[in-house]
This record gives C-alpha cells, sequence and structure tokens, in this order.
C-alpha cells in the first residue's frame, strides 16, 4: 500500500527516488530518470510496477533495510553472535573468528 512504501522509505532514511530500481525495468521507459517526478509520482509508479521497488527490504525488530549489498542485513539480525557468513556467490564477508572481510 502508499502508506507502507511511505512508512518504509521514511524508516530507511531513504528518497523514493533512491528506492527505485532500474535493471529490468520499465524505469527507463516511463523517463523516471527525469528530475521532473515529485516523490509521489515515484511512489505512484512503484505501486503500480512493482517491479520498480527496489528489493529485497527486510524488516527485523531491529530496523529496516535495503538488504543491497546482502550484509547490509547484518546490522539489524537480532544475532549478534554470527560466526563466518559467506555470500551466495562465495564471496567472504565475516571469517571464522567473526570479523568483518570487507
Amino acid at each position: 500500500s502508499r502508506q507502507k512504501l511511505l512508512e518504509l522509505v521514511g524508516h530507511m532514511g531513504m528518497t523514493p527516488r533512491e528506492l527505485l530500481r532500474e535493471k529490468g525495468t520499465p524505469y527507463a521507459e516511463l523517463d523516471l530518470g527525469n528530475s521532473k517526478w515529485t516523490d509521489d509520482q515515484l511512489i505512484d509508479f512503484m505501486l503500480e510496477h512493482p517491479i520498480l521497488i527496489n528489493r529485497p527490504i527486510v524488516v527485523t525488530p531491529l530496523g529496516i533495510v535495503l538488504a543491497r549489498p546482502s550484509e547490509a542485513v547484518l546490522s539489524i539480525l537480532p544475532n549478534p553472535d554470527i560466526v563466518s557468513f559467506t555470500k551466495e556467490d562465495g564471496e567472504l564477508v565475516i571469517d571464522a573468528q567473526g570479523r568483518r572481510v570487507a
């Protein structure tokens, strides 16, 4: 819904434009890179074409983030004792000692 999307954007400290996804969407066809579009209009476009919403948006009791890159979600996971985390592409993010690699 419009209200939920605005709530998520607000909690993430983003603007609707920052939440727009370009690749594989009608972004260019709709000329959404044009600064003439207001935040309200961009929200309208996202509601009409949900593929325009960058994702995933992850919500936990500790916060809300756009998990791009995927390790951004680590800051809001309720388990602070994560030891060793490797992304789906094989990139190591947290080593076996619990230290961030990158």
